[in-house]
């Protein structure tokens, strides 16, 4: 039996950013990665968060993205800060009260 080929977790917001820095508009970013813009519309708004290592290639092509950087992909729980309960990063440094 073959295993079903993996995916990428993918987070549209950074795709968004990059193609933005990179001057593509979504239909020439997704012309360039070889997939419909309405695909990557769905990438770049969460509503549609894996995709296919062949489809990630390519759009890390189209992005100029190096195969090591990993800034496409959505953060795992490794990566990922963690909050304290007011929602700041529990490693920033804290203010002292009487700076407030």
């Amino acid at each position: 039996m073959e295993r079903p080929q993996p995916t990428f977790q993918v987070d549209g917001a950074e795709i968004r950013k990059r193609r933005m820095e990179v001057g593509l508009t979504l239909r020439q970013c997704a012309k360039e990665a070889g997939m419909s813009h309405s695909y990557l519309s769905e990438i770049e708004t969460g509503l549609k968060t894996d995709m296919r290592p062949p489809t990630y290639t390519a759009l890390r092509t189209a992005l100029q993205i190096q195969t090591d950087n990993h800034q496409l992909l959505a953060p795992t729980d490794e990566t990922e800060h963690r909050k304290d309960s007011r929602g700041r990063d529990e490693d920033a440094p804290r203010p002292h009260p009487e700076d407030g």
